[in-house]
C-alpha cells in the first residue's frame, strides 16, 4: 500500500480508502459481510475509513464502527461528516455551532470511539455565518474530539474563504476537501478546486473515483437490473445523473479504455483509480465494496504507475 500525507499535514492516509456510502448500514449488508470487507481492507493495509452521519441515517457509522473496534485505534484514520438533516428537528441540520456540537457526540457514540481523525462539513451552509462554523470546528480540535477538519463539495471560493478566515483569527484551517473526481468528472476539480487547495496545503480525498461503477465496465451493455443505475432513482436529480453517466459518449469511452487496461494487464477499475492517484494533489481515493474480492482488486491500483504514453492514450480516448 502507498501512503500519502493529508495535504501538508503530518498524518498519512492510505492511497486507497474504504467508504461507507450506499452499502454499509443498508439492510442488504449483513454484519458478517461487512466484517469480511472491513477486515480485508485492514489486512490489505488500508488505514482510512470514511463515513457520514447521514449514511443510512447513522447505521453505516454503527455497522462499520462495530467492526473497526477490533483493531488498534492508533492504526486507523476514521472520518465522518455532518450537514444533512438527521431528523425533522429544525436545528438537526446544517453547520450551526449547535448542530456541530451535537452531531460530533452522536457520531462518536455510534462509532464507539473517543475522537475522529477527520470531521467534514458535508456541504457549505448558506444559513450559518462562516465564522461560526470554523470557530466550532477549531473548538472541537481543542477539545480533542477531532484531529483535523475538512470540507466536502465546497466551491473553490468557499474553501479559500474558510482557509483565509482561519488564518486571520488563528483557527485551525481546513486540511482536506472531499470532492467528486474521476475520468468522467474532472473539470471542476482540475480547474477550480486544485488551484485553491494545493497552494494552501489542503489534501483531496475523492469520492466516486469509478464514476459510480461506470468505469468498471459493468454498464458496457446497459444497466443491469441489480445495479445502481438499473434501479429507479431515489433522488430528484437521479434520472438526470443516470442519463449523464450512461450517455453514449461515456459508454463508448469506457469501452475503449478496456484495450488500455488489457495491455497493462489490469482491470478498468484499477486503471481508473491509478489515473486519479496520478494527481499529486490527491491524498486518497475513497472506494466502495460489496465483497472482499472488490477490496483486493481496488488495492492493487495503489502500486500501479501510469507512464506518460499511457496517460496520453487515456486522454485521447476521453477527448474523443
Amino acid at each position: 500500500m502507498q501512503y500519502r500525507r493529508l495535504g501538508s499535514a503530518g498524518m498519512k492516509v492510505s492511497a486507497i480508502s474504504l467508504g461507507g456510502w450506499i452499502n454499509f448500514g443498508a439492510s442488504k449488508m449483513e454484519h458478517d459481510t461487512a466484517q469480511a470487507i472491513i477486515k480485508a481492507a485492514y489486512d490489505s493495509s488500508i488505514n482510512f475509513f470514511d463515513l457520514a452521519d447521514v449514511y443510512a441515517r447513522g447505521e453505516a457509522e454503527r455497522q462499520m464502527g462495530a467492526v473497526l473496534q477490533q483493531f488498534p485505534r492508533s492504526t486507523l484514520v476514521i472520518s465522518s461528516k455532518l450537514f444533512w438533516p438527521m431528523s425533522d428537528d429544525v436545528n438537526d441540520r446544517g453547520l450551526s455551532r449547535k448542530h456541530i456540537m451535537q452531531s460530533i457526540d452522536a457520531s462518536l457514540k455510534r462509532l464507539g470511539t473517543d475522537y475522529l481523525d477527520i470531521y467534514f462539513c458535508h456541504r457549505a451552509d448558506p444559513e450559518t455565518p462562516l465564522i461560526e462554523t470554523v470557530r466550532a470546528m477549531d473548538d472541537l480540535i481543542h477539545q480533542g474530539k477531532i484531529l483535523y477538519w475538512g470540507t466536502s463539495e465546497w466551491s473553490g471560493e468557499q474553501i479559500a474563504a474558510a482557509s483565509d478566515l482561519c488564518e486571520k483569527h488563528g483557527f485551525y484551517p481546513p486540511q482536506v476537501e472531499q470532492p467528486q473526481y474521476s475520468l468522467l468528472y474532472r473539470e471542476r476539480v482540475e480547474q477550480e478546486i486544485l488551484p485553491v487547495t494545493e497552494p494552501r496545503g489542503i489534501g483531496l480525498v475523492v469520492w466516486s473515483p469509478l464514476a459510480q461503477g461506470v468505469l468498471t465496465g459493468k454498464y458496457d451493455e446497459g444497466a443491469p437490473a441489480d445495479s445502481r443505475f438499473g434501479k429507479p432513482p431515489t433522488t430528484p436529480w437521479g434520472e438526470e445523473e443516470r442519463k449523464q453517466m450512461l450517455s453514449a459518449a461515456n459508454l463508448s469511452r469506457v469501452r475503449a479504455l478496456k484495450a488500455v487496461a488489457d495491455d497493462l494487464g489490469v482491470t478498468r477499475s484499477q486503471l481508473a483509480l491509478a489515473w486519479v492517484l496520478r494527481q499529486p494533489g490527491v491524498s486518497s481515493v475513497i472506494t466502495g465494496a460489496t465483497s472482499p474480492s472488490q477490496v483486493a482488486d481496488n488495492v492493487k491500483a495503489a502500486d500501479l504507475t501510469l507512464n506518460p504514453d499511457v496517460l496520453a492514450r487515456i486522454d485521447q480516448i476521453m477527448q474523443g
